[in-house]
């Protein structure tokens, strides 16, 4: 093993044992989206606060694998702050990086990309972007809104 992939393996722990922003907003101040993944029994609850075109919070609960609980920590943390537009190209992205394609480093993907040998596991793709479906979700209930 790499000493890259010990780090990635460190990180997606990190996240996974020491979630962030894991909770969730109060009903009043934004929106839910409730996702699960049936082939492994993963679910997250996405809290998605989106005022003036931004996300300007993000929270989430589920139970799963670390896979699936380090990516939900690592997308509430990147996308929180950001615009609408930055949040969904960055799930874009994120996508990507999971069917293994090269992506753009203009964008910087933080801890993130220690996720990125997750496409080398097809059955645990799923796993990596519940999460960001749900937000993608979330987006699209705010704009409905």
């Amino acid at each position: 093993m790499s000493s890259l992939d010990d780090l990635y393996r460190r990180v997606i722990m990190d996240h996974y044992q020491k979630p962030r922003n894991r909770g969730k907003l109060e009903e009043t101040e934004g929106l839910i989206v409730n996702l699960n993944n049936p082939t492994c029994g993963d679910s997250i609850s996405l809290s998605l606060k989106v005022e003036d075109g931004k996300v300007s919070d993000a929270k989430f609960m589920g139970d799963g694998c670390s896979i699936s609980m380090s990516s939900a920590s690592m997308m509430t943390d990147a996308v929180k702050g950001k615009s609408v537009e930055e949040a969904l190209e960055l799930a874009h992205r994120f996508s990507e990086l999971m069917q293994g394609k090269e992506i753009d480093d203009s964008i910087d993907l933080g801890d993130i990309e220690a996720l990125s040998g997750v496409a080398k596991f097809p059955a645990r793709i799923k796993c990596a972007t519940l999460a960001w479906k749900a937000l993608e979700q979330g987006i699209k209930q705010s704009e409905q809104e």
